[in-house]
């Protein structure tokens, strides 16, 4: 009797647990779910339009016959923007500015931040403080330029990565995430073994960081293959040009002018080329930071969360 008893109970504990649901609450997750579908479609209805267009033909394009699959498809779009010289040198540069920026970037937040979450670091309220007096208040365009001329960075490459290397909230997010990850027992264990600071960030640090170290990548990342402010004012030379930048000309400045082409099938055929070659360079340029986001994904969420907790 003792053991059947027995064997219900261990049964009762293996079941999963069901939570019982009325009426009210099936109607509530039904609502739920329609919202969240309706917020999938308005997200990912542009994304795939944009992604058709830049593979069906331009007089499908301008005829408005893209609504959700590519009408017509061609590469078209592709091999115009591939062919053009520019394009590839404005691609090549936005690569260098991610890779280089990013790397110096991320080093120079973790060595700032790392320093500012220890409690025994003398002055690191003063100095917080003065980090976060740079988000409130700037010098404004004008100093800035006439600091980066004094630099000697105009016309350079560094023009795009060492002016804003740091970004203040990126320092107070992994600040705040050594300060809740990584407890003072563990420096002081280190410590007594002989383990000096700089060894302790390297070898116990950075690898227990992934999380927040992906946070910083992906965000450094996307700003650095955004930047085309800075390449407008700081750079001159056309060979140093970042993609945004080159596409900024191609698609805004490089307009049609209609009076310069008296024939109306050559007019309609570079509008039309016009607004494919617009698709195409839209997922082109997208395509680096959208190939990124997996590969951090699985730590991005979790490093965000920790590192926005009040330390």
């Amino acid at each position: 009797m003792v053991n059947s008893e027995q064997t219900v109970l261990l049964k009762a504990r293996k079941a999963p647990t069901r939570i019982l649901e009325n009426s009210v609450d099936r109607m509530y997750l039904f609502f739920v779910y329609v919202f969240l579908l309706i917020c999938l479609i308005i997200v990912a209805y542009p994304l795939i339009y944009i992604i058709s267009s830049s593979f069906s033909s331009s007089s499908a394009v301008i005829s408005g016959k893209v609504w959700l699959f590519p009408v017509e498809p061609t590469l078209r779009g592709y091999k115009a923007v591939f062919q053009n010289p520019q394009i590839l040198t404005g691609y090549g540069n936005s690569l260098f500015y991610l890779f280089f920026g990013t790397l110096i970037s991320v080093t120079l937040t973790i060595t700032a931040a790392y320093p500012l979450s220890r409690k025994n670091f003398y002055g690191r309220n003063v100095i917080t403080a003065l980090f976060i007096f740079t988000m409130l208040f700037n010098g404004g365009l004008i100093p800035y330029y006439l600091t980066v001329k004094g630099m000697g960075l105009l016309d350079t490459r560094w023009a795009m990565i060492i002016p804003g290397a740091i970004s203040v909230w990126q320092v107070i997010l992994a600040r705040t995430f050594f300060q809740t990850s990584i407890p003072s027992e563990l420096t002081e264990a280190a410590h007594l073994d002989g383990c000096s600071d700089f060894k302790f960030l390297l070898r116990i640090v950075i690898p227990l960081s992934k999380p927040i170290i992906a946070v910083l990548v992906l965000m450094y990342a996307i700003g650095y293959w955004n930047s085309y402010f800075e390449a407008l004012i700081f750079l001159k030379s056309a060979k140093l040009y970042p993609l945004q930048l080159i596409l900024r000309n191609i698609l805004i400045l490089n307009s049609i002018d209609p009076t310069m082409i008296k024939d109306v099938k050559e007019l309609a055929d570079r509008q039309g080329l016009k607004e494919l070659l617009k698709y195409s360079l839209i997922v082109v340029a997208s395509a680096p930071v959208l190939m990124l986001y997996p590969f951090v994904q699985k730590h991005f969420v979790k490093g965000l969360l920790i590192g926005s907790l009040k330390g």
